[in-house]
């Protein structure tokens, strides 16, 4: 994966709200020129994020928020809703990407084939048309996917471009809730995923790191001024839930 930086930023994993993790990234995308970065994280609680030009989606989710059932919110990536609910989440934020939307999905994804391939679980892309009026992001296939050998989607991406820097954004499914998935999408939960989340989380990493050789990767926390800023643009972000979804 070419690069002109010479290091890049490992971010260790947390759990945190939906509203935490999703402005995080943003604001991770505003602030990250050079360096790539890379992290993971899980979700307190499950939660909907809804993609960034998502402006229309079902009342019942909205019901569902109100009732805190299930939080809502917007990703800052594009993209269909998608149920963050037992599954491992990752933001890749990669300076200098290549723009063709269809390359930099094939080569952003390809840590993720080795990763899961080494655990015995191969995954290969689903080029299967885009259903656009389907509202849950895991029940289409199209490039920027990776499914396993029985057509199951396992990793569901999406992406933002902001001043030629790429996010990514991936819900990698391991083991969603049956009954909240149906009550949502309608539709059976995909079979779980026979995979131990700390296991594949260290694989997956290895994997990462494999693709970009040349880089020194070091583990940073968020720092003081980052920390600020985030608590800074959460107390302007408004309440999704709160939203008419007709409008």
């Amino acid at each position: 994966m070419p690069t002109t930086a010479s290091w890049g930023r490992l971010i260790p994993t947390f759990t945190g709200d939906g509203r935490t993790q999703m402005v995080l990234d943003r604001l991770l995308l505003e602030q990250t020129i050079h360096a790539p970065l890379l992290r993971f994280y899980r979700w307190d609680g499950p939660w909907l994020s809804l993609g960034r030009h998502q402006h229309h989606w079902p009342e019942h989710w909205s019901d569902l928020a109100k009732c805190q059932r299930i939080g809502l919110v917007r990703r800052p990536s594009g993209g269909q809703a998608v149920l963050h609910a037992g599954g491992l989440t990752y933001a890749l934020i990669w300076p200098s990407a290549p723009r063709r939307r269809r390359e930099a999905y094939r080569q952003a994804c390809q840590w993720l084939i080795n990763g899961f391939s080494s655990l015995g679980l191969p995954l290969h892309f689903g080029d299967e048309p885009a259903i656009h009026e389907e509202a849950n992001c895991f029940a289409r296939c199209t490039a920027a996917d990776l499914v396993d050998r029985q057509g199951i989607k396992r990793v569901g991406s999406a992406q933002r471009w902001l001043h030629g820097r790429l996010l990514q954004h991936g819900e990698i499914l391991l083991n969603p809730p049956p009954r909240l998935w149906e009550e949502l999408f309608g539709s059976a939960a995909p079979p779980p995923a026979d995979l131990n989340p700390q296991e594949l989380e260290a694989n997956l990493l290895r994997a990462f790191q494999q693709c970009w050789p040349d880089l020194n990767w070091r583990e940073q926390a968020l720092c003081a001024d980052e920390r600020q800023a985030l608590e800074a643009s959460l107390a302007d972000e408004p309440e999704l839930a709160c939203i008419d979804p007709t409008i």
